[in-house]
């Protein structure tokens, strides 16, 4: 099994750091940004839970992802060039990962935890799932593993895409120059990513390239005169980071208990966008947004 360097325990110092920095800036009036104590320590222990589910899941994650291993088509070498490609090839699965997280309910109860903050700041980017590999989306990246490139480099190129959205998780930098705009994913892309405003809502899934989101058609761009709402529709009332990490599982079965014996329902709920309901009446992304055009066009 190679042996990559732990990419994101390495870069720790320095995400410390940049928070200090961030919240000492804010604070201080220098740039823009908004902090709320109770609420950045949440996010600092939910990425700290994360790091010990990751870590106690490590096994488990390259086990499922080893299990196509076998099967692959080529061996791809682990170099600098295999690496840009599997890093970009990361990033294509990324962005289908992400847009899958948010319009598929069962995937939607882990990453509704990176969402669920009112603030955008960079602890925002801290606040992780404890979820681990175990809602089984990981086997989105399988296709990797087929085309040759070994679980264990494509888990690097994974801790490098995440090492590079931490610092878009700010408002303290506005747009950066016009052809990195139109490329990278930036903090005013992802800004866009994070709000609930019906424009902005479940768009700009990219990770690193936001070419990805432009050519899938979930490309919004951040207006000045529509600033952006932080949070998730059903807004959290509480601190509690065991409610922040497991209220939408919760939500999940209460709403499947209400359903009474009914599988096929269940299933459902699980598989449909959040907000879908069996009786028709859905509060889906489509249903808000549709909702908001019918009040701006009235």
């Amino acid at each position: 099994m190679p042996e990559f360097p732990p990419i994101t325990t390495w870069f720790a110092p320095i995400f410390t750091l940049s928070v200090i920095i961030e919240w000492w800036a804010v604070k201080s009036g220098r740039v823009g940004g908004r902090y709320e104590t109770k609420d950045a320590i949440t996010s600092l222990v939910m990425g700290m839970g994360n790091v010990v589910v990751n870590t106690l899941s490590g096994v488990a994650f390259l086990w499922i992802m080893s299990l196509v291993w076998p099967f692959r088509i080529y061996t791809m070498p682990m170099n600098w060039w295999s690496f840009l490609i599997v890093f970009v090839l990361y990033d294509f699965v990324y962005y289908w990962k992400h847009r899958f997280a948010h319009r598929v309910r069962w995937f939607w109860m882990e990453h509704v935890t990176h969402h669920s903050s009112r603030h955008y700041n960079l602890t925002t980017a801290l606040r992780q799932p404890w979820f681990g590999p175990f809602t089984g989306l990981i086997i989105i990246g399988w296709p990797l593993i087929l085309m040759g490139f070994h679980p264990a480099f494509v888990g690097f190129a994974g801790g490098v895409n995440l090492v590079y959205q931490f610092w878009i998780h700010t408002e303290a930098i506005d747009r950066m120059p016009r052809w990195f705009e139109a490329v990278f994913n930036t903090p005013s892309h992802h800004r866009v990513h994070h709000a609930t405003n019906p424009r902005y809502l479940d768009s700009n899934y990219a990770g690193v390239f936001i070419t990805w989101d432009k050519m899938f058609g979930s490309f919004v761009e951040e207006r000045a005169d529509e600033k952006p709402d932080y949070g998730i529709v059903k807004q959290l009332e509480t601190f509690n980071p065991i409610v922040v990490a497991f209220h939408e599982l919760f939500g999940l079965i209460r709403d499947c208990a209400s359903d009474g014996l009914k599988p096929m329902t269940w299933f459902k709920r699980a598989a449909n966008a959040p907000g879908w309901s069996p009786d028709g009446k859905h509060n889906r992304t489509e249903e808000i947004k549709a909702a908001w055009r019918s009040r701006t066009e009235s």
